[in-house]
């Protein structure tokens, strides 16, 4: 689980940057034992209207595309 828990901050890390330039963030919280990703957004991203977008079609499509055990990515 450690090795799935550094390729997915690895990812995110990825992400950050693009979410950082409309004034929002993102944190990995946790990985559920069912391979749930647990994510926090903050600044912008934790208001916006299309944050579930960002949520599902961004960072939870490239998780699962590159890390295939993955099952959802939630925001906490």
């Amino acid at each position: 689980m450690e090795k799935i828990f550094e390729q997915v901050n690895l990812i995110i890390e990825e992400i950050k940057p693009f979410l950082q330039a409309d004034g929002g963030d993102i944190s990995l919280i946790e990985i559920t034992d069912d391979f749930v990703v647990k994510v926090k957004l903050l600044g912008a991203c934790g208001s916006c209207p299309h944050s579930l977008q960002t949520l599902k079609l961004g960072v939870e499509s490239k998780l699962k595309n590159e890390i295939p055990q993955i099952k959802e990515v939630v925001a906490v």
